[in-house]
């Protein structure tokens, strides 16, 4: 790296510290329109959304399944609530209190895999349990991730297993650049760790009835 450039980047570290972990979220360096059709051929399926707060600016790529309806009637909110749901965010961390447990100083941009809701059955099943399927496939993609960053599993998060990067670590004015191909990458191993083919046949099975329940309809 050259020395004027490594000046600079230390300089947009120290002025995020000073500003108490927060990012500008109006700045045009964060722009992520980019991120839906970059992600599509990989995540075909999935629904993006765009999500934008005070922590976080990106897209949130939900897992869908035709077994699942919405609800309705007067406890249609509690019960979406309580719907299984899992899918990718792409984008911006431009807050840490948004995602506390990384231990991180925004801006950073990054990847993970959700699952909701937090200590639901769904998220046990899928995380917590000692050989589930988020455990298995963060040892396998662990050892596919060459070179840092790498994936991190949280099993006591909605955030389970995330790749992140801080963005000062890239040359000022080539954030989205390096945003794309850091994308690109992450994806690619997802794919290939079978995590995205996975986890819509996980959800469409959370809302299968049992066996059991299908014979006591016949």
């Amino acid at each position: 790296m050259k020395p004027q450039l490594a000046k600079a980047n230390a300089r947009r570290g120290q002025s995020l510290a000073r500003s108490g972990g927060r990012s500008d979220v109006r700045s045009a360096e964060w722009n992520c329109d980019w991120v839906p059709s970059l992600a599509e051929p990989y995540l075909r399926g999935y629904a993006p959304h765009f999500e934008r707060s005070k922590s976080v600016l990106g897209y949130r790529f939900l897992a869908q399944s035709s077994a699942a309806s919405p609800p309705s009637g007067k406890n249609a909110r509690l019960a979406a609530s309580a719907r299984a749901s899992a899918g990718f965010f792409i984008g911006y961390l431009l807050d840490a209190r948004g995602l506390p447990f990384l231990k991180v100083t925004p801006p950073e941009f990054l990847a993970f895999c959700f699952v909701e809701p937090l200590g639901g059955r769904f998220h046990r099943r899928l995380v917590s349990a000692p050989d589930s399927l988020m455990r298995r496939t963060a040892e396998y993609i662990r050892w596919l991730t060459h070179h840092p960053p790498r994936f991190e599993l949280f099993a006591d998060e909605h955030a389970v297993l995330v790749r992140h990067i801080p963005t000062h670590e890239w040359p000022s004015g080539r954030t989205e650049h390096y945003a794309r191909n850091f994308t690109i990458e992450t994806l690619a191993w997802l794919v290939r760790s079978a995590l995205v083919r996975r986890l819509p046949e996980e959800i469409a099975s959370s809302f299968d009835p049992t066996p059991a329940s299908r014979a006591a309809h016949k």
